[in-house]
């Protein structure tokens, strides 16, 4: 539970290391020696052009500006940034990437649909050079690595590197302590007690779940519930195409009926089709909902907005398996017009002091030193996070296996909410959606 919000501890990062890994690649052109982003170069009077759709005040964006700052200080150069939104830059990528108006280096989405997509058709560079030679490998644990590494299909697991994730994220269930103890609701620790709680808060005639089906929010929790039927072989056949999907199975039926339930008895918002992720958090900020399950980027925030009422934090109950991954990655566009220097920053983005940071503000770091940890609020992510990783239940995201996926995900949960489609009907268009794209890369 949270009440504190002032974030002083000099570490966040993982059991162990996070659990978070990746790999290396490069477009063979030479970058910077680590812990001197320059070198002997230098690049006075030269740009640099990066782009991130993070929040100034979230822990990434907070980092970053301080990583920005160590850049221009180390080789004379100026960072031109050029601030976007995810959705934007998610579906002009594969032609920004590929023109003269590039960014030099930028945040991406990782995953086939992404990451995978681009590289398959070489419109992000191969870092295969940079990662042996900046170390950023070592610093990264084994189960980022397969979101970090594309095979020509662009399928994640295999083949070489295309970007740098320096921060982890997963998700999971956020809750206003004080709206449970005003309804004398124990805090679930089973389905059933999610189940029997919303019940209560909806006959009160209080909406227990904070949603949104416009944006990622609501299609992330279907992926849960359907997670907590699944195991691991589920997880490789709907990512990574190692068996056939059934869509009308055990699992992804138990996730589309309890979501439909959840959205017939009052739990979800028919008004969630029109609201944005953003529209979702503010609304749990503003203490008007019991619940929301989102991500670990929402943390940072949370903490610093909250002033009315006691966060607290767990994973979704009954379930080995959980959303979630190395964070959104460094890419080198093909088009980049200072790839080597998009290098050093990103080595820059990996360094101890911009690490610490990104953990004080309230991420995930992937290479910061945890020893010193004493932030009570840090301490419950990475504890969080950890019960995750020690049972190896990082699955990824629902709109990871086609370029299309996110868009047509968020579709059919919106029909499921205006009564469009069964629930049947509903996973039989994600079948449809789902079968045209994969069915040439089993």
């Amino acid at each position: 539970m949270m009440k504190s919000r002032t974030w002083t501890f000099a570490a966040v990062a993982a059991a162990g290391a996070l659990t978070l890994a990746a790999c290396s690649s490069d477009d063979g052109g030479s970058a910077a020696p680590s812990g001197s982003a320059g070198g002997d170069a230098d690049y006075t009077g030269q740009t640099l052009n990066v782009m991130h759709y993070e929040g100034a005040d979230s822990a990434m964006g907070i980092a970053w500006n301080k990583a920005i700052e160590i850049f221009e200080e180390e080789t004379g150069a100026t960072v031109n940034l050029e601030e976007t939104a995810f959705e934007d830059l998610r579906t002009s990528a594969e032609q920004l990437f590929d023109s003269s108006d590039a960014p030099d280096v930028a945040e991406y989405n990782k995953g086939n649909a992404t990451a995978g997509q681009l590289a398959s058709i070489g419109v992000i560079q191969n870092l295969d050079d940079a990662y042996e030679q900046f170390g950023w490998g070592d610093k990264l644990a084994d189960s980022v690595a397969t979101t970090a590494k594309y095979s020509d299909d662009g399928v994640m697991g295999s083949g070489s590197y295309y970007g740098v994730p320096n921060y982890g994220e997963f998700v999971f269930l956020y809750y206003n302590q004080d709206m449970f103890d005003e309804a004398g609701i124990a805090v679930p620790t089973s389905v059933e007690e999610i189940e029997a709680a919303a019940q209560q808060f909806a006959d009160a005639g209080v909406t227990p779940f904070a949603e949104s089906a416009q944006e990622y929010p609501l299609g992330q929790l279907w992926y849960q519930l359907a997670l907590s039927q699944a195991d691991r072989s589920f997880v490789d056949a709907y990512q990574l195409y190692t068996a056939p999907v059934d869509w009308q199975g055990a699992e992804i039926s138990y996730g589309t009926q309890t979501l439909s339930d959840w959205i017939d008895k009052g739990y979800i918002s028919k008004d969630v089709t029109g609201m944005t992720a953003e529209d979702a958090g503010v609304q749990f900020i503003a203490g008007e909902t019991p619940m929301f399950y989102s991500g670990s980027w929402w943390y940072g925030r949370f903490l610093d907005d909250i002033s009315d009422f006691e966060l607290g934090i767990s994973n979704w109950p009954s379930t080995e398996l959980t959303p979630g991954s190395g964070g959104n990655m460094w890419v080198v566009p093909v088009e980049s017009k200072q790839p080597e220097l998009a290098k050093a920053f990103i080595d820059i983005t990996m360094r101890p002091e911009v690490q610490n940071l990104l953990g004080e503000s309230g991420g995930l770091p992937v290479a910061a030193n945890t020893d010193e940890i004493t932030n009570e609020d840090a301490k419950a992510l990475i504890e969080l996070f950890n019960e995750v990783n020690d049972r190896d239940g990082l699955a990824f995201y629902p709109d990871w296996p086609t370029p299309s996926f996110y868009g047509d995900l968020n579709g059919v949960l919106q029909g499921l909410v205006n009564g469009d489609f069964t629930p049947e009907q509903a996973q039989t268009e994600l079948e449809g959606y789902y079968e045209d794209y994969v069915a040439d890369l089993r």
